[in-house]
Parts: C-alpha cells; structure tokens; sequence
C-alpha cells in the first residue's frame, strides 16, 4: 500500500459512489437572488471516472452551480452530494474526496506557494510523510519550483492559477470541481494544465468548466450545456459536433 492509499484512500475506494454509482449528484439545484433566478431545477449526475465538461455562456450559472455543488453556496431548494455524501449535512466527508477549483479563486497573497500549501495540508490533518510525498508531486506537476518562496502577491495571474490547483489536489481527491483551470496562462502552461487533467482523469472523477471548445474535446466525454439557469442538452460531446468550428456553431444556436 503507498502513502496516497494510506492517507486517503476515498480517492481510490469505490465505495464512495453513492448507491447509483454517481460520485457528483446535483438534484434540482435551484437559487435564488430575490426575484432573480440564478439557476432553476439543475439536475445531472456524473459516474465514477467520467469527466465532464460543463459548458455556458458566461452568467448562465455554472459558477453559481459548482459553488452549490461543493457546499460553498446553499442553495435556495434542492441537494448535492459527493461520493453519496450530502454536501451540506455531511461536509466534513464530503471534504475529504473533493478538490475544488474555483475561478479566480481566492489566495493568501502575503503566503508563499509553499507556506500555503504546507498551511492547506494542516488544515486537511494531513500526515508530515503524506503531506512530503504529495508536495513533491504538486510542486512537480504544477511547475511551482520557480517561485516556491515567492510571495502570491508577487506572482503572475497564471502562476496564482496553478498554485489554486496545486491546492485543489493537494490532499489526493477522489473528485475534482474545476471552474476554468486554464483560465490566464499562457499557451504552455495551459498545455501543461491539460496533461495534467488527462492524467488524473484516468483516476478521478472530473467536472471541468470551460469556455475553450478544444479543451472539450480533448479531455471530455461528455457535457453538459446550461443556459439562463438551466440545463439544455446532456449528452455525449459528439451532440454538439465532431468539430470545433461545427461546436461553436451550435452552441451559438442554443445559447443565442
């Protein structure tokens, strides 16, 4: 047994997928903003080993979805759970297989990567030879070396996305929630950023927020496209086409 099984082994125990075998279930997931209605009756589940792309315009929920999704926004009606853990009756548990990604998420800009990555494993219990093995491995996969004892602060739009990520897998999740991983680096750290995600989807479940249409195809095997709160098309990615220029087409047509 390695360290990964020893620590954590929710990231690679089947038992964690809920009794349907879905390890992200969002169940008529609604919220509200007074009269404004942020997302309406969200209903999708993903399978263990899947990854997903979910898709929208901007402003057509999926923020507000994966923040519902990840018990960092309660919803006005309607559950999530992660690995058949509720994430709002359950939290702690569902905690511990879930990495979160949010877009621009927020960073202690006076911490260095590794005081805050060393400061996250502390707070997750983390063991010393766990916390060492996994470091090593996020530093590596996450090209932080440059500016491991930088102050965030000081660091580039880019480099503050892949520390976010750093800490997203940190602790070795079953499930990842990643809103825009891409989101402001440049063409080789976004090459980089996707390798990253083929690899673990080959262990992990993914939900994967993007507007790049390439990234889809590359990586997802399914979508799910929202629009104005609500879920339009579920289905494999070959539903919106077998091509980019085909894709942007028609998802044009339905989000228009």
């Amino acid at each position: 047994m390695n360290a990964t099984e020893a620590i954590n082994p929710a990231s690679t125990d089947k038992s964690t997928a809920d009794s349907s075998g879905s390890m992200i279930t969002s169940q008529g997931l609604t919220k509200h903003y007074g009269k404004f209605i942020a997302v309406s009756d969200i209903t999708f589940s993903v399978p263990q080993g899947e990854v997903v792309a979910f898709l929208g315009p901007n402003g057509a929920g999926k923020s507000t979805t994966m923040k519902m999704l990840t018990g960092f926004l309660a919803p006005t009606r309607g559950h999530a759970s992660i690995g058949g853990f509720d994430v709002f009756e359950n939290r702690q548990e569902a905690a511990q297989i879930l990495g979160y990604l949010p877009e621009n998420g927020p960073l202690y800009m006076e911490m260095t990567p590794k005081s805050l990555l060393h400061y996250c494993a502390r707070l997750r219990g983390l063991s010393k030879e766990f916390t060492a093995t996994r470091i090593e491995y996020v530093v590596d996969r996450c090209s932080l070396g440059t500016v491991w004892e930088k102050p965030i602060g000081k660091l580039s739009k880019g480099f503050r996305q892949r520390v976010g990520m750093a800490q997203a897998i940190l602790h070795d999740p079953a499930v990842l929630i990643l809103d825009e991983p891409t989101s402001g680096l440049d063409p080789n750290q976004t090459h980089q950023v996707r390798d990253l995600i083929r690899s673990l989807a080959k262990s992990k479940t993914i939900l994967l927020s993007t507007h790049i249409l390439s990234e889809v195809q590359a990586m997802c095997g399914r979508i799910i496209l929202v629009n104005n709160g609500r879920v339009i098309l579920d289905g494999p990615v070959s539903a919106l086409s077998e091509d980019i220029a085909g894709m942007e087409k028609r998802f044009q047509e339905l989000t228009a």
